[in-house]
């Protein structure tokens, strides 16, 4: 064996011994423990973590009803009806949605147990947004007015105007979403939602419930 077939002898010698002895420290602990680059990695998903990912959601829109109201608004004075004074009757339709806000949770909105089977959140109360008036559908039904109301109208360079019916049904529509099952139908919805978000993350018990001071 020639001078450089020794060498290379050698210098693989020197490597097992060399690599041997990493293995042998990193299993003592005194290097740090070597990774398998093709080993798999799993990752829990903590309370937080799932927290963080519930917030990121912002809201759920959750619910919407569809509503129809009749507005009656009546206007008159001491001088004959004929003269000054109106009657008119509108029908305002619009729609009303409830959502429940994820986005201001706070930290403890989400427990996971240890096993990452079971978890509870506890979320705010369904709300329901501002009316939207469908301005195609809504029309005035009926009017009347008196003479000098009409010209007064007529002068005014706005006869047509309707803002105080639009937003008198407004205000209509939403006090009847207030007393509908909107709500309740949001939070049931929101409820089935994550229930099946979760169960589709391994968890296999999983409590949504809703409370006054969820969020803050």
């Amino acid at each position: 064996m020639g001078a450089w077939g020794k060498r290379l002898v050698v210098m693989a010698v020197a490597v097992v011994v060399l690599a041997a002895a990493v293995l042998v420290a990193s299993a003592v602990h005194l290097l740090p423990q070597l990774r398998n680059p093709f080993a798999e990695r799993t990752e829990e998903h903590s309370g937080p973590v799932l927290l963080q990912s519930i917030v990121e959601l912002s809201r759920y829109e959750a619910a919407s009803g569809s509503f129809q109201v009749v507005v009656d608004i009546t206007t008159s004075s001491v001088l004959p009806s004929f003269l000054v004074g109106s009657d008119t009757l509108f029908i305002g339709v619009g729609t009303e949605n409830a959502y429940v806000d994820f986005a201001r949770l706070k930290g403890d909105a989400v427990k996971v147990s240890d096993d990452r089977l079971s978890a509870t959140i506890t979320l705010g109360h369904a709300q329901l947004e501002p009316a939207t008036l469908d301005v195609h559908e809504s029309h005035v039904y009926a009017q009347q007015q008196g003479l000098f109301t009409r010209i007064n109208d007529f002068l005014s360079g706005n006869p047509n105007s309707q803002q105080a019916l639009y937003e008198l049904a407004q205000k209509q529509i939403e006090g009847a979403a207030a007393k509908s099952t909107l709500v309740a139908d949001a939070e049931r919805n929101t409820r089935t939602m994550l229930i099946g978000l979760l169960h589709s993350l391994g968890f296999k018990n999983v409590t949504v419930n809703y409370a006054d001071n969820a969020t803050g």
